[in-house]
């Protein structure tokens, strides 16, 4: 009876990321396809020329630095994360909803950005919420974590395929069904059982209400590495969505969002495997490898041929799921449970806010100093942006110590 309700325990909390995840990479992958089949360039204002696709991925990143610590202290302290995902899949499928048909009638880019920035306020905090939840009814994080963490990346893997067979990849029509993902999110949530906050608490500062407390985290000096490397080295990484589709269309592949879910097939590899990669090796090496793959991604994306950046996609899931995969165990690990909402909350902060925000801009910027006329040079960007994650590599190994291998151990 017991084992009975563990594996139906194990499928709910598959079924949440597999769906949630679905729902993430069916709007994320073919944003940038969509907004280049619909006509968006750059966009003029305040005496400025930007790109409305580095906008509209940076939007998320803006997201990051208000909704997450915010949500992730009422999960924390007041509300049930069930309850509060609830709400924000409904108000996410709705904000999409409304960006997507904004962009299917050509409506004004700045009215278009301001729509996709609403839609990232709600859906944001919505995967620190869900990772919190399934953290709360895991026994063993270090073992349990990866191979359910994987089905999100498989739901990613399936949401990308349809939007490809639908031959949606440059059209309207991927945000709608990223909206009926986001609603079955939103129904889903009902069969979740509602766990209360771990540490309710009546009467909170302004601080604790805006979840900034969560920053007394970075007091403790792996934590502050930890994190500090997650936002430079998701600095890089971010242009890996935006513009691999644009080298793949350049190349002469159709259906980018389908070919782009090779990275996902490493990344459910390297998640099924973390059980014993991290019972091994320490968390140091871990990190380490995954920033390592990172540099073997954009080295051989910069090769400028078809198989080379076929099989630099490829290497995307080691570089993610090996360190962002491994972060969050981390901080499962050595954080208190009144504090692990807020953690997540504050890796998401970094990582995406800081991360996400100087990435899509920076990045937007090195594609536009790589690119003359309308010929880039795929070269010079990928080795650019390999060599400056080699620097975040060299970082990290100098600068975080850890508890030793026997403590890691025990």
């Amino acid at each position: 009876m017991q084992e009975s309700k563990w594996w139906r325990e194990y499928a709910e909390l598959i079924a949440l990321f597999f769906i949630h995840g679905m729902a993430m990479g069916m709007w994320f992958v073919p944003l940038g396809s969509v907004l280049d089949g619909s006509g968006y360039g750059d966009v003029h204002f305040l005496g400025l020329t930007m790109s409305v696709k580095a906008l509209a991925f940076s939007t998320s990143g803006i997201s990051a630095f208000i909704s997450p610590l915010i949500f992730g202290a009422l999960a924390d302290q007041r509300i049930a994360p069930v309850k509060l995902l609830r709400w924000l899949a409904l108000a996410t499928g709705c904000a999409m909803c409304a960006a997507t048909t904004a962009i299917k009638f050509h409506a004004p880019p700045l009215a278009v950005l301001a729509l996709i920035q609403l839609h990232a306020l709600f859906s944001t905090p919505t995967w620190s919420i869900s990772t919190t939840i399934v953290f709360s009814r895991l026994g063993d994080a270090r073992r349990q974590f990866g191979p359910i963490r994987a089905m999100a990346t498989v739901g990613w893997v399936l949401g990308c395929i349809i939007v490809s067979l639908l031959n949606a990849d440059r059209t309207a029509l991927a945000g709608y069904c990223g909206t009926v993902a986001w609603m079955a999110v939103l129904a889903f949530s009902f069969v979740l059982p509602m766990v209360q906050p771990a540490a309710p608490t009546e009467h909170l500062n302004w601080k604790q209400r805006l979840g900034l407390d969560a920053l007394s985290l970075l007091r403790n000096r792996d934590n502050l590495v930890v994190f500090l490397t997650a936002a430079l080295y998701n600095i890089p990484l971010a242009a890996f969505y935006p513009y691999s589709p644009t080298h793949l269309a350049q190349l002469g592949l159709t259906h980018t969002s389908a070919w782009m879910t090779l990275g996902q097939v490493t990344e459910v590899i390297a998640m099924f495997s973390l059980a014993g990669v991290l019972t091994r090796w320490r968390l140091k090496h871990v990190f380490l490898a995954g920033i390592g793959f990172g540099v073997l991604r954009y080295g051989l994306c910069a090769f400028d041929g078809k198989w080379w950046l076929l099989t630099g996609i490829t290497m995307h899931g080691f570089a993610f799921a090996l360190f962002f995969i491994t972060l969050q165990i981390y901080l499962e690990q050595r954080v208190e449970a009144r504090w692990r909402a807020r953690a997540q909350a504050l890796f998401v902060l970094m990582y995406s806010g800081f991360g996400n925000t100087l990435g899509y801009l920076g990045c937007g910027w090195w594609f536009s100093a790589s690119t003359t006329g309308k010929v880039t040079h795929w070269p010079q960007f990928w080795g650019g942006l390999a060599a400056s994650v080699a620097f975040v590599f060299v970082a990290f190994a100098f600068a975080y110590k850890g508890r030793g291998e026997a403590a890691e151990k025990a």
